[in-house]
């Protein structure tokens, strides 16, 4: 509390008390005044020693969180987070795009890196961009829409595309209604939107662990206490669920059932079926983000909730863009009855409406079956990846660094050594050229661990050997360097 003790704040120079606070703290964090992982005061505690009210104190704690020195933890206070990941996360700023961003040369210039092997980004390269199949789209609705094409459209989506949607959604034995179809701006906006609609401050919320970034960042921008399950290969755990789901009432379990994101994970039909069940039993809905079910890789039936769900539980989620092209911002919620108006409602105030030109040139896209025909390509392509990258990893990763076989998907989830840092390592390859998402941005506090994912999206058929041979030989460089590569014990967590 020694540091506490000696903040200062100054009624007089007309800067908001909760600001000082907030610098005086960030300060203390940046100097190494306060160590990574130590507890912030309690507010009422805090409060009295600075004599300040406590919302001065909670205002400073938001600020610091929003900016990322510091996480809450439900029930056990507020921490302050690892400075090496909070930079790791300025570099990787959303794991859904390229982490290079648009000018790669510029990356390459600041890293003094003579090439840059990408394996964290989940985006396809514009060279698999289906840009001529779309030009011809685009230019179908121009000449028969005109102008049309341009006016405002109804919130909930272009009608036409609602109907594609439905009978795309036939194939897949979901059953929807067009009028419970919600057309988004990408999964992300679904899921912020599901957020505002659901959520409110102090709620509770239970998502996979590890899980997706964006999700989280969405659910902790509503204030909600996000209560982490930890995920197996074969799905989430149902024990840990059902007693967490006894003690706890969420809004929601967010989920992505087939070729989970960042894992890989596929759950077993026990565990689908075992997860609607209990949706029913505690009154709870389920979000569920269908990541990349298409992206399937042999013939297992990689079914979705949305498919069994009988009793209208499950908020699905289905982006268009993930392997088509991403800056289109397209996708589609399908919404139970119950909670349509409250959704609709925040879409509008969101965005008021997606672009109508895109929706407009999508539903040719989806009814003359170029969809199809595209996601085929990609899957023959992003075969060929997966099984190169899995031969490669056989054939060069230090045989006590762990990983397996996704049965589909973008991602393969790697885990050094129990107590070694993939944070550490990424600094050590990002200056080598190699770049990749290390498991911190994956949890909920961002605590350093031992995990790491590799995406296969932005490597080539060609380039894979060779970078995970490159990879695997600075991943041996650090694990022969132990006493630098290893976690602290106080901030280390193992892998559940």
């Amino acid at each position: 509390m020694n540091h506490f003790d000696s903040i200062t704040l100054n009624k007089k120079n007309g800067q908001h008390l909760y600001i000082q606070l907030y610098n005086n703290i960030k300060d203390l964090i940046k100097s190494g005044s306060i160590k990574s992982q130590s507890k912030l005061p309690p507010i009422r505690k805090l409060a009295n020693i600075l004599e300040v009210n406590n919302v001065t104190v909670v205002s400073a704690y938001k600020l610091l969180e929003r900016e990322g020195y510091v996480y809450k933890k439900v029930g056990s206070g507020t921490f302050v987070k690892d400075m090496n990941t909070r930079d790791i996360q300025n570099i990787v700023i959303n794991e859904d795009v390229s982490s290079i961003g648009d000018n790669p040369n510029e990356y390459k210039k600041q890293g003094n890196l003579n090439n840059v092997i990408n394996f964290a980004s989940t985006a396809p390269t514009p060279n698999l961009f289906p840009v001529n199949d779309f030009k011809q789209v685009i230019n179908e609705v121009l000449d028969r829409d005109g102008g049309n094409a341009f006016v405002y459209q109804e919130s909930q989506g272009y009608y036409p595309l609602r109907a594609s949607i439905h009978q795309y959604l036939e194939g897949y034995n979901i059953k929807s209604n067009i009028n419970d179809i919600q057309i988004i701006s990408g999964a992300q906006q679904g899921i912020d939107i599901l957020t505002k609609s659901l959520v409110d401050y102090g709620d509770i919320v239970f998502t996979e662990s590890p899980t997706y970034t964006g999700a989280i960042a969405a659910f902790k921008s509503r204030e909600a206490k996000i209560i982490e399950i930890p995920i197996k290969e074969d799905g989430i755990d149902i024990i840990s669920l059902e007693n967490k789901l006894k003690n706890f009432r969420p809004k929601f379990i967010y989920v992505m059932p087939n070729f989970q994101n960042p894992t890989g994970y596929t759950y077993s039909k026990e565990k689908k079926e075992r997860i609607l069940k209990l949706a029913k039993e505690y009154n709870t809905y389920i979000i569920e983000d269908d990541y990349l079910s298409d992206l399937k890789f042999n013939d297992n039936k990689s079914y979705t909730l949305k498919s069994i769900d009988e009793e209208d539980r499950v908020i699905y989620i289905k982006s268009f863009s993930k392997i088509f092209m991403p800056g289109l911002r397209l996708a589609f919620m399908i919404i139970p009855k119950a909670i349509y108006t409250d959704v609709l409602s925040a879409k509008h105030t969101s965005d008021i409406f997606t672009s109508g030109l895109i929706q407009r040139a999508f539903d040719i896209y989806l009814r003359k079956g170029i969809w199809k025909k595209h996601i085929i390509n990609m899957e023959t392509l992003y075969k060929k990846r997966l099984e190169k990258m899995t031969e490669s990893l056989k054939k060069h990763l230090p045989k006590n660094v762990k990983w397996g076989k996704p049965n589909g998907g973008l991602n393969f989830w790697i885990s050094l050594p129990n107590g070694y840092s993939s944070n550490e390592l990424y600094k050590l390859c990002s200056k080598n050229g190699i770049i990749f998402v290390p498991g911190s941005l994956f949890y909920v506090d961002q605590k350093d661990n031992q995990h790491f994912r590799l995406s296969i999206a932005s490597i080539d058929w060609d380039e894979i050997d060779l970078s995970v041979k490159k990879l695997s030989n600075l991943i041996r460089q650090f694990l022969e360097d132990s006493n630098e590569g290893q976690i602290p014990m106080d901030v280390y967590t193992p892998f559940l």
